[in-house]
């Protein structure tokens, strides 16, 4: 069985279910999973203790989280450079950055729309903190960023086992997500490509209230607006859904036992290898 490791520090959005995405149903027969979460922290200490992976001797490593830029990260990154690895994250966005990450073998799948979180005391508790990951989590299920995932992690684990290692290189744009979803009212796709812009701008909101207002009314105003916006998108995302759904033209692709991927539109059809 092919051997795929999760790295979770910190956390985005796509954290609650890169892992999950690759078996959603528990069946598959091919692949062994391991996660190794270090919950909402990522600094370098949390970086050193992402070694006990190595043990298990994963054939394929996932770092997901926040910032792939930060020390935390980079730091992880430097233990697993002698394996494939793939870094999921929010960032980095630059070019030079990105053209780092190829340059050390490493692929990468950057998400601007899964965004920074309101994480100011003055504002964020639990309730509020687990709502706008719900949120960010129905845009980039709904909008097609959680099926590009999975779909680049079952091809590059393909890759590997058939001896040519080819890992991802992407920075996703809402184009590029709701073309894997496969829409069919071109007015569903136009609402998801909405959703994912305006999932991009909250993370430029919040990043104020993070980084630089120090007024207390301020921080907690701008983080509140920030999740406002991520809650609009939401709705916006379940809209599009709806219109699919309404039409009968929802696109399924579950796993097979094997892993291979299937595919059914309507509701009632059973599901047929792609």
């Amino acid at each position: 069985m092919f051997k795929i490791g999760f790295i979770k520090l910190g956390n985005v959005a796509s954290s609650l279910v890169a892992d999950l995405a690759l078996d959603e149903i528990a069946e598959r027969t091919d692949i062994e999973v391991r996660s190794l979460s270090f919950g909402a922290k990522m600094t370098k200490r949390e970086a050193e203790m992402s070694a006990e992976l190595k043990g298990w001797e994963p054939q394929l490593v996932v770092m997901v989280g926040p910032n792939a830029a930060t020390p935390g990260p980079t730091a992880a990154r430097e233990l697993y450079k002698d394996l494939p690895t793939i870094v999921i994250s929010d960032g980095p966005a630059k070019k030079e950055a990105r053209e780092s990450l190829e340059a050390e073998g490493f692929g990468y799948i950057i998400l601007p729309f899964d965004p920074l979180i309101g994480a100011k005391r003055e504002f964020l508790d639990p309730a509020e903190m687990a709502i706008f990951n719900a949120d960010a989590l129905k845009v980039l299920s709904v909008c097609g960023s959680v099926r590009l995932v999975q779909e680049e992690l079952d091809g590059a684990m393909a890759s590997i086992i058939a001896g040519t290692v080819k890992l991802p290189a992407i920075l996703s744009t809402p184009e590029k997500c709701t073309e894997r979803m496969d829409f069919k009212n071109p007015y569903a796709r136009a609402k998801a490509i909405a959703a994912l812009h305006m999932a991009q701008t909250v993370a430029a909101i919040d990043a104020a209230a993070c980084f630089r207002l120090k007024e207390l009314d301020r921080i907690a105003v701008t983080a509140a607006a920030g999740h406002e916006v991520m809650r609009a998108a939401a709705r916006l995302a379940d809209e599009a859904r709806e219109m699919e759904k309404s039409l009968d033209s929802v696109s399924r692709r579950p796993h097979a036992r094997s892993g291979a991927i299937l595919e059914k539109t309507g509701l009632l059809d059973k599901p047929e290898p792609i």
